[in-house]
This record gives structure tokens, sequence and C-alpha cells, in this order.
């Protein structure tokens, strides 16, 4: 990591808290936490880490930086303060995990690289098990060199793979949930059709991760999360959505055809206005089979 010692970690919430008591546990840096949730900030606290009562405050003589916050919006108000940004010292490195926009990540990356300060968007995939786990897939982009300064702080959360320059790993995880959302969605319209034939669905489900018709949705979440009607992904149905847009915006700005991705992001909204946007992604699958 950049200097071996102090992490200020901003965004304790379902993927955050997992991932800082990581750090914590590992022993492997000095995590300076902070949330505005209350609760959040206790969690960390009960695991040994430090808590701050700012956001400057926890940045305040870090080496590094970690941002794991719900959207784009927030990390640029975080980085819009002038309190957090006179925190950081010349040489500090800062990682926005969260799932943020790309161009927004340019523009910040060079506004903090001309404090001196280096940017690196590592946002992850793997769910708040992975988390947990340490088995996070982290898509990094940034300067080659900044990135490779966090790779060890980085796999005490997973596996880190630099994708290219800054805005590349934002604009890769993006990608990477749209697809998780359109498949996520045929998966579950699947499943409906199937069942109303009369199919069993765990016969089914286990038939298709044989065939060609596998995906992560019909691998875990169908069988983890929906038959057994829990619907606790841990993932809010208003995040997928958000990633899922910020991808179709990004290709709508580059002049790509998209015309799947939109309709899929135009078919989990109408499911988020009937579930409610805190609903969990995997009650996609509910709402599918009640409409029909």
């Amino acid at each position: 990591m950049s200097d071996g010692g102090t992490v200020g970690f901003l965004g304790l919430g379902n993927m955050g808290a997992p991932m800082a008591r990581r750090l914590v546990g590992r022993g492997a840096v000095d995590v300076a936490g902070f949330d505005p949730q209350e609760s959040a900030r206790a969690t960390l606290a009960a695991v040994g880490g430090r808590v701050a009562d700012t956001a400057s405050a926890a940045v305040a003589g870090a080496g590094t930086v970690v941002l794991m916050l719900p959207a784009s919006a927030v990390v640029e108000a975080v980085l819009g303060d002038p309190a957090v940004v006179g925190a950081l010292r010349p040489g500090t490195i800062v990682v926005d995990m969260s799932s943020s926009e790309p161009l927004s990540t340019r523009r910040l990356a060079a506004e903090l690289g001309s404090r001196g300060v280096a940017f690196v968007d590592a946002p992850v995939s793997g769910g708040v098990s992975g988390a947990a786990a340490g088995t996070l897939t982290i898509m990094c982009g940034g300067e080659a060199g900044a990135v490779a300064a966090v790779e060890p702080l980085l796999r005490e959360l997973g596996t880190p793979t630099w994708v290219g320059a800054s805005g590349a790993g934002h604009a890769l995880k993006a990608i990477n949930n749209l697809l998780a959302g359109v498949h996520l969605l045929a998966a579950a319209e699947g499943l409906a059709i199937g069942k109303r034939f009369g199919l069993d669905p765990e016969l089914m489900l286990s038939v298709i991760d044989r065939a060609s018709g596998r995906s992560e949705a019909t691998a875990t979440k169908l069988p983890r999360f929906v038959l057994p009607g829990t619907y606790d992904s841990g993932f809010a149905m208003r995040l997928m959505i958000k990633d899922m847009r910020v991808a179709t915006e990004l290709a709508a700005t580059l002049d790509v055809p998209a015309g799947l991705g939109e309709r899929g992001v135009e078919v989990w909204a109408r499911a988020a206005a009937d579930l409610g946007p805190d609903a969990d992604q995997t009650e996609i699958a509910r709402w599918v089979s009640d409409v029909g």
C-alpha cells in the first residue's frame, strides 16, 4: 500500500463494513473509518477499528483513502468538501471502490492530481459474501504506479486487476452489472415460464447449469435467494438500476447501440416502481412471476 500506515475508510454500509472489518482483522493497517450512520460507526468500533467523527478526520494523515459510497453524486460531494480535500496530503492515494460514473471519475482524478493526490477507481463484484470472505473481483483503473502502490491493500479484499486508465474500472463495473441485470431478468422470466408450464424449478435450474443457458443468475442468485423465498442477496434493486443506467448512458455518449440494455433498464424500473427501490435485486424474480 502507499505507506503501510493509516487507511481512511469512508462508507461502512453493506459492503464497506465487511471490507473495513477484513482490513482491521488482518492487522495490515490502522483503519480510521467514518459513516454518517451511527450504527455503522459502532460496527467498526466493535471489531477494533478507529472511528472518526467526520469524513475529514478519517482521511487526515492517511496514506490511502478508500471510498465505498452509494453513487458518483455522493463521491463528488465528499471529495468536493473543502475540509476533506484539505485533509488529503500530497502523495495520498484515493481509491474509489464505489460503483461510480467513469466520466465523473476522470474529472475527479484530474482535479485531485493537480493537488498531488492520486485517484484509483477500483469497483468490485462479489457481493456481501465476497466482501466478508475477501474474494471480491476488483477492477482497477488509473495510473499504473498508483494502482501498483495500493495492490497489496486490495489483495486483502480480493483479486485486483488493472484494466486501464482512469475511469476504466468504473466503466467495466457498469458493463458487468448491465450484463448481470439483463441475465437476472432473463433468468427470472425463464423460471416463471417453466413453473407455469409445470417444470420443477430446482430440476430446471440444475439442467440449465449444465447447458448453454447457464449464468451467475441461474447458478447462484435463483437457487440461493429466489427458490427459498428469502430475496436477501444484500444488493438493492435501486443500485442495480443505477449501475445499469451508468452503462447505457455511457453507451449513448459513445454512440454505441444498446437496445437490449435500455429495454432491461425499463423493465427493472417498472419493477422498482411496484416493489420500492430498496427491494433486493432478486425480487425481480418475484415481480416477474406476479405480473405474469
